[in-house]
């Protein structure tokens, strides 16, 4: 018998903070999926740098206390914008619309001190638009001694398996996503039991580096298509000393953009220091990817996601460091009848499905809980 599908919104802002992704599907919460629509909702130039500007001043526990009074004006506001894009739309869909999926804006992430702190008033969404929504979905896992991150991998396993069923892919097969942080979700077999079957980790930095070092040299946000890297030259003797000075012993910690700095490329050009940090932050995905391989020997696709797979110099110098690895390919997951902005908007519908049904969205060897873990806040005001 075929299980109930449920319609819900998955809303996702990243570590740009530059807007939202939108998406609307249908699933079970198990294996169906269904993608209905995707949209992108920037936000403005304003909201943009009081984001960007608060997160910088919340570097410990205590900056969420000192600076309490400006979370809260910014909560409402981001909560009223993406509050303002769920009406819009549910106009636009005939079908009602079961659960809302509500990520919010991160600001602050500290499993070590047990919290994770993303702006987004679940209650006062659910007072707007009327709808279930399911919210604050880090918390339980950093109860339950996980990471809090990263929580996509429970739909990356879904993906993959619709992913074999078209194309043939074999298996173990692997998503990695370039965000501001960058992680990896391995499957190893398909249908198998989810807590042996996913493997999940934070890899290093995405393009939270890169962005930095383009907004406070130039007028721009970010390096696209990777083409400010592309114009400048690597200084061989800086990156030589970042990576011989840098140790991420383990790949057992998620990670936030505020544990890396881009104080190494002072003093270089734009263009300079653009592709020394781009070639240093690709170095670390590469070990990443290094890593999620073990001794594999066999072809293994890596499928990826996140804005970071438009840069094409990042790609490029990733493979760049696999080269030895004969048996690694990275394929855009484009390639796969999925368009890989928003991938992370559908795992949070998806997150709020498998929420309101009470099932796990993490696992001991995804964010490292202790038990598989159910997570998600219920607001209800219908």
């Amino acid at each position: 018998m075929k299980k109930k599908l449920y319609t819900a919104i998955g809303l996702m802002s990243g570590t740009s903070m530059d807007g939202v992704d939108v998406s609307l599907i249908k699933s079970d919460g198990f294996n169906q999926l269904i993608n209905v629509l995707d949209e992108y909702f920037e936000y403005n130039k304003i909201l943009h740098k009081e984001l960007i500007e608060l997160r910088n001043l919340i570097l410990t526990i205590d900056d969420l206390k000192l600076h309490a009074n400006r979370i809260k004006e910014l909560e409402r506001e981001i909560t009223l914008f993406h509050s303002k894009i769920v009406s819009e739309i549910s106009l636009k869909y005939k079908d009602e619309i079961d659960l809302i999926g509500f990520h919010g804006q991160t600001i602050f992430h500290n499993p070590d001190q047990k919290i994770s702190k993303q702006l987004g008033d679940g209650k006062l969404m659910s007072q707007l638009v009327n709808k279930r929504v399911f919210y604050d979905f880090r918390q339980e896992d950093i109860a339950n001694k996980g990471e809090g991150a990263p929580l996509a991998p429970i739909f990356h396993n879904l993906l993959s398996n619709n992913i074999n069923e078209k194309y043939s892919i074999n298996f173990p097969v692997c998503f990695l996503n370039i965000g501001g942080i960058s992680n990896i979700t391995k499957i190893i077999k398909k249908d198998e039991k989810l807590e042996k079957n996913l493997e999940a980790f934070d890899s290093g930095p995405g393009n939270c580096m890169i962005d930095e070092w383009v907004r406070k040299n130039s007028k721009n946000n970010f390096d696209k298509n990777g083409l400010i890297a592309k114009s400048g030259k690597i200084d061989q003797l800086i990156l030589n000393q970042v990576i011989d000075n840098f140790e991420l012993n383990s790949f057992d910690k998620s990670l936030d953009i505020k544990d890396f700095n881009i104080s190494f490329a002072r003093g270089l050009s734009l263009e300079d220091g653009c592709a020394t940090i781009t070639n240093f932050t690709a170095y670390l995905i590469a070990k990443g990817i290094e890593y999620a391989n073990g001794n594999n020997a066999d072809p293994i696709k890596f499928l990826v996601c996140g804005g970071g797979r438009k840069n094409d110099y990042l790609i490029n110098s990733i493979k760049s460091y696999l080269s030895h690895k004969q048996n690694i390919s990275l394929n855009s997951i484009d390639n796969y009848s999925l368009n890989g902005d928003y991938i992370e908007s559908q795992a949070f519908g998806y997150l709020a499905i498998r929420s309101f049904l009470n099932l796990p969205i993490s696992y001991p060897k995804t964010t490292g809980c202790v038990t598989p873990t159910v997570g998600g806040k219920l607001a209800q005001n219908i």
